[in-house]
């Protein structure tokens, strides 16, 4: 029987190998640990409403080169333990989806050079008000 952690690190595992070298966006040089953050959370995509859970937390792991591109296998380390199976594996694509298109980013020198090899960690809050509409 597999962990959720080895399902989640198997899920981001697929997604960094299957990114592009390239982020889908052109960005300016990301130059502090705040703009590579503020880079991150750009890319972060929650899942859809239905999928989602309200005040979801999902905290990741990664590690970067300093060229900008990941360095070896991000994790899932955290995951609100209110939400169900189906709603973790939904944040878990979509961290994976982030990680695709913020697969390769611009570090300046300063940056790559401050972080290369270092444990990062990232949490994506879900905030969003879920909106019911009742039928009757």
């Amino acid at each position: 029987m597999f962990s959720r952690f080895q399902i989640a690190g198997e899920a981001l595992a697929i997604a960094a190998l299957s990114a592009s070298a390239v982020a889908q966006t052109a960005q300016a040089p990301i130059n502090t640990p705040t703009e590579l953050e503020a880079a991150l959370q750009a890319c972060w995509v929650p899942p859809p409403l239905e999928q989602s859970r309200p005040g979801m937390q999902v905290t990741v792991l990664m590690s970067f080169k300093r060229n900008g591109e990941l360095f070896g296998q991000p994790r899932i380390v955290f995951q609100s333990r209110e939400a169900s199976d189906t709603q973790r594996s939904s944040y878990r694509d979509a961290v994976a989806q982030m990680l695709k298109r913020c697969a390769s980013l611009p570090f300046t020198e300063a940056l790559g050079n401050l972080v290369a090899g270092q444990p990062f960690t990232m949490t994506f809050f879900d905030d969003r008000e879920q909106n019911l509409v009742l039928c009757h």
